[in-house]
């Protein structure tokens, strides 16, 4: 069975070390000694702490009905815009999304760099809300 240290547990948690410790010493996260008397955390043990954290984190807004529940708040980092179609570059935390929307989309929904947005994304297709 997978086992991790506390580093490689903030790693893949995006946290820092101290913070896993913490949620350690106050029972959130399950960790045990392995044979030389280090902290690991058992790694379906992580897997589901991960998956729980991740679920109360981007949470559907009230009012905000849809089907698609991978979701990525961030800040609007670029906006190109031709004739038809806009390519628009979101930072959400560590990471890049980019979106391909109409330029219609961009200009109804008021899309510009500064703009804070949620990236949803589903299959292939990526949706922007607002809000």
């Amino acid at each position: 069975m997978q086992s991790y240290s506390i580093g490689q547990a903030a790693e893949l948690l995006r946290v820092s070390s101290e913070t896993v410790r913490r949620w350690a010493d106050g029972g959130r996260l399950r960790m045990d000694r392995d044979g030389s008397g280090n902290r690991v955390i058992d790694g379906v043990g992580l897997a589901a702490f991960a998956k729980e954290r991740a679920a109360g984190m981007h949470p559907v807004p009230e009012g905000v009905f849809t089907s698609v529940r991978n979701a990525f708040a961030g800040i609007v980092t670029a906006v190109a815009v031709d004739d038809v179609a806009a390519q628009v570059e979101i930072q959400c935390g560590p990471h890049r999304v980019v979106s391909l929307v109409t330029r219609e989309a961009v200009r109804e929904l008021g899309i510009e760099v500064g703009v804070t947005v949620t990236a949803r994304v589903k299959s292939t297709n990526v949706h922007i809300d607002l809000g």
